[in-house]
C-alpha cells in the first residue's frame, strides 16, 4: 500500500480523522497528506523534535503551542512518542513509528478517543512492518 493510501484509507477513511499526514521521522519530508493539509518544513522539524524526546522542543510546545498546518494547538500530553493537542474542540493525535510520524486531526464533532485509536493502531501496524 502506498503512503497516500494509508492517509486516505486507514486514517481519513475511518471517519474518525478528517485530515492527516505521514512525515519522515527526521521531519524533513511529507510522505503523504490529505488534500490541502500542508505542514511547513519548520512545523515538521518541531514535531520530529517533540516525538523524539528533545526536551527543549517539548518545553517550547507546552509554553508557546504546537503549530501544525498554520494552526496553533495547545499541547495537552506528550507520552513517549505520542503527542496530543487541542484547539477548542478540535484535536491532534501525533504518533511515531520507527521511520514515520503519523498526524491525525479530528474536527469539533470528532471524538478524541476514536481519533487516537485510529492513529495509534496504524502506528502499531507500521511498527510491526519495521516502519
Amino acid at each position: 500500500m502506498s503512503w497516500q493510501a494509508y492517509v486516505d484509507t486507514s486514517l481519513v477513511g475511518t471517519g474518525h480523522v478528517d485530515k492527516a499526514a505521514i512525515i519522515s521521522i527526521a521531519g524533513d519530508s511529507a510522505w503523504a497528506t490529505s488534500a490541502g493539509y500542508t505542514i511547513s518544513a519548520e512545523e515538521m522539524k518541531n514535531i520530529s523534535g517533540i516525538v523524539s524526546g528533545n526536551q527543549a522542543a517539548v518545553d517550547k510546545a507546552f509554553a508557546e503551542g504546537l503549530y501544525v498546518a498554520g494552526e496553533r494547538y495547545v499541547l495537552t500530553k506528550n507520552d513517549e512518542g505520542s503527542v496530543y493537542a487541542r484547539k477548542g474542540r478540535e484535536g491532534l493525535v501525533i504518533s511515531k513509528s520507527k521511520q514515520a510520524i503519523l498526524i491525525g486531526h479530528h474536527g469539533e464533532a470528532g471524538v478524541a478517543g476514536n481519533a487516537t485509536q485510529v492513529v495509534e493502531s496504524l502506528k502499531d501496524y507500521l511498527v510491526g512492518l519495521n516502519y
